[in-house]
């Protein structure tokens, strides 16, 4: 295992859904030295504040999405971050979001960046998204030209979910080539059912990995009948993006809450 690899999987970033049992079932499978990122779902963010605010109280270090579209007004992001900084979250991901229209003000990650910047916030760090393939919506020239902009409020970029290692490394090659040097944590799917994974996958946009996982079930099962297992491209990926150059700081692993069979993964990598 490359030192790189080693260091990414001793301290990754775990995704968290909202949902009912997920406070319960991290304290039960997950060590705090990984980092938890909670997601903002289409209902509003008073469950992933809430979630991070409990998750911060039993020693992980909590990463609220912070989703623009879900954000009502000044008010409400006040409140948002005066909560945060009372539960010591130091940490926020700014997306966003998936509703079709914005609650308030703030219709893209950018202005709800400005915003918090204007107000002043808690966070030491905060991370955008990345595309490594096309964003669902949103060109690709306008995703570049929204990552030159959002970079001068953030300190990391996480990168969306893809499975195509050499995708992924010559996304993260054209930003140093744009001049975009902040740190990328690069988004793997964690151990899911395959079928569950495919569905996922086709929902948010990503055309070519649905494709692939279609064509390629094969190559994405563990012992367990049915499950995708990431070893490879997590093996391809740190073979290709070793080089410290390239600026990569580590794995945000989208588990969707499958935290459990996560973590035995991780663990058994690490025993390797």
């Amino acid at each position: 295992m490359t030192p790189g690899r080693t260091a990414w999987l001793r301290h990754p970033r775990y995704e968290v859904l909202p949902l009912a049992g997920a406070e319960a079932l991290a304290a039960a499978c997950v060590p705090t030295e990984v980092t938890l990122t909670v997601t903002a779902l289409a209902r509003g963010l008073e469950p992933t504040i809430a979630l991070a605010e409990r998750l911060a109280g039993r020693g992980y270090r909590a990463v609220p999405h912070l989703s623009a579209r879900l954000v009502r007004d000044e008010a409400h992001l006040r409140d948002v971050l005066r909560r945060l900084a009372a539960a010591g979250v130091d940490d926020a991901f700014v997306v966003a979001g998936d509703p079709p229209e914005p609650a308030g003000p703030y219709p893209d990650a950018l202005s709800l960046l400005e915003a918090m910047a204007a107000i002043g916030h808690p966070f030491r760090q905060v991370g955008i998204a990345g595309y490594p393939e096309p964003h669902p919506v949103i060109p690709d020239d306008r995703t570049a030209r929204a990552m030159w902009d959002k970079r001068l409020h953030a300190t990391y970029v996480v990168s969306n979910l893809c499975f195509d290692a050499g995708t992924i490394a010559a996304w993260v090659a054209a930003l140093r080539e744009r001049g975009v040097t902040l740190p990328v944590h690069v988004g793997l799917p964690g151990p899911v059912p395959v079928a569950r994974l495919a569905r996922i996958a086709a929902r948010i946009g990503l055309g070519e990995s649905a494709r692939f996982l279609r064509r390629h079930t094969d190559w994405a099962r563990l012992a367990v009948p049915g499950a995708y297992r990431p070893d490879r491209l997590l093996s391809a990926v740190a073979a290709r993006l070793a080089d410290p150059a390239l600026g990569v700081a580590g794995l945000h692993v989208f588990t969707f809450n499958e935290l459990a069979s996560t973590e035995r993964w991780r663990r058994r990598q690490l025993g390797r």
